[in-house]
């Protein structure tokens, strides 16, 4: 679950968070808007259902009405009533059921149906079942003789079916009084606009819920903007600092917590440049306490008869000496202050292969147009200790310079083969620490001392990238810097 979060998210704590947001304010909205619309909907079909039930309430006395007068009365109060009005419904005496045309689906009309029907049956129980149906005005049929409501003069229908400019739903209702003879009523609901209720969706709720969202998640995305630029800040120092470069000023300003992560950094920080300094200093102190009785003790082992025993001290002191030197030379070159600028690798490994190939070594290199932002003389530093190990161990050396992709984004690759006897799986692990030596090192390069891939390693760590070591499956040994492009 954690890796599929990992990987859906974005990598910036901004961009996170405001993902977390968005999709926080969306489910918000969403919920809330399904429960609105269904309280909405409930609402709207409690109100049809009482709506359809008048309705039919008056169609039910209205019939009763028409059916206690005498049949020869009927279409004079019918004219009467369309000449007059004083009547909900537009009333037609037909000889058979009127169609209806289709009218749509839709959960208001089917509640407003039901109920209107089971008012009927309620109140005329001994009439047959009546015929209802929801209809637009424009084209309805009013008798089966094929009249509609636009034949009819604009005052027998214009107020009781038509509403201009726009038209609303006519509820026809439709019962057999007589044999052959049937009561046609049409009516508009007491909410013309009933079925406008159902449809959550307008165009100006839509607005204003857009809108409030969009002031929402701006709100929101600016909060976490806010929120996290000091912690890149503080990001970009700790990095700035890694790389031995001038820390920028940290904000004072912030949550509690990113001060007292502030303040917690800017202590360490003071703490580990204070060490680095010492450390510097002790070892110049060593450096020089120590030359003087190694130089003492090398002028008393000249008065020593023993030309063995002279002979075995000197290669000792000498030992010692190279150590000293060795150990002070290892803090000098990994703590090398100078400030980065673009480095063009070509013409740095260049020079080096000249001075190589002047010396009679095969090398092979193809210019890759690779440049990166780095220390030079570090970075010269470090792709020279592989590269003499190299040359040392192995007959002949295979440089490249390749750009790669990382996780964190682009990076510059540059891989250093030598053709020599590779090195033992089980002692790769332990390359990297200082003194170090092969036997097969030993032999052939009888003078180092085991640092130079552990400063190698440190220049290239300074960088931000890292130093890795493998065999060759042919032979020879690998050594790969892996850096960031920019």
């Amino acid at each position: 679950m954690a890796a599929l979060l990992d990987w859906m998210l974005p990598d910036s704590l901004l961009g996170r968070l405001s993902v977390v947001m968005i999709f926080g304010v969306l489910v918000t909205q969403v919920a809330g808007g399904l429960i609105w619309a269904a309280q909405l909907r409930s609402k709207s079909e409690a109100e049809t259902r009482v709506a359809a039930q008048h309705l039919a309430h008056s169609a039910s006395v209205a019939i009763r009405y028409f059916m206690s007068l005498p049949a020869n009365y009927r279409p004079l109060m019918i004219q009467q009533l369309r000449e007059m009005g004083g009547t909900r419904f537009f009333i037609n005496a037909n000889s058979a059921a009127v169609p209806v045309a289709p009218f749509g689906d839709s959960p208001l009309v089917k509640v407003a149906i039901d109920a209107a029907a089971q008012t009927l049956r309620d109140d005329l129980p001994f009439m047959p079942e009546a015929k209802l149906d929801f209809a637009w005005p424009d084209g309805l049929q009013v008798s089966n003789d094929g009249l509609k409501v636009g034949d009819l003069p604009d005052n027998w229908a214009q107020h009781i079916l038509l509403t201009k400019p726009n038209s609303a739903p006519v509820l026809v209702i439709q019962m057999q009084v007589e044999n052959g003879r049937w009561l046609y009523l049409a009516a508009l609901m007491p909410n013309p606009y009933f079925l406008d209720s159902d449809n959550p969706l307008w165009l100006d709720r839509l607005v204003l819920q857009g809108l409030s969202l969009a002031a929402i998640l701006l709100l929101s995305i600016l909060v976490v903007r806010w929120t996290t630029r000091p912690l890149a800040a503080l990001a970009d120092a700790a990095e700035a600092f890694g790389k031995g470069e001038t820390v920028p000023q940290l904000p004072g300003t912030g949550s509690r917590e990113y001060v007292k992560t502030a303040r917690a950094f800017s202590g360490m920080r003071e703490r580990i440049k204070r060490y680095l300094e010492d450390r510097e200093r002790l070892f110049v102190s060593i450096s020089h306490d120590l030359r003087t009785p190694i130089t003492r003790l090398k002028l008393r082992t000249e008065l020593m008869d023993d030309d063995e025993m002279r002979s075995e001290f000197h290669d000792d002191l000498d030992e010692l000496d190279m150590m000293v030197k060795g150990a002070l030379q290892s803090v000098k070159d990994s703590d090398i202050h100078e400030n980065r600028t673009e480095v063009r690798l070509d013409a740095l490994v260049t020079r080096m292969i000249r001075d190589a190939k002047m010396a009679g070594h095969e090398i092979a290199f193809t210019p890759s147009g690779i440049n990166v932002i780095a220390k030079p003389l570090a970075l010269k530093r470090a792709i020279g200790n592989l590269f003499d190990n190299a040359l040392y161990y192995g007959q002949r050396v295979e440089i490249a310079i390749r750009p790669s992709q990382g996780v964190g984004g682009a990076l510059v690759e540059i891989e250093i083969r030598d053709h020599g006897p590779g090195v033992p799986e089980d002692a790769m692990g332990t390359l990297f620490q200082p003194y170090v030596r092969l036997e097969h090192g030993r032999s052939q390069n009888s003078g180092g001392m085991g640092l130079g891939l552990g400063i190698s390693r440190n220049i290239v760590q300074a960088h931000g990238g890292e130093l890795l070591l493998r065999n060759h499956p042919e032979g020879g040994l690998i050594a790969t810097i892996i850096l960031p492009a920019r």
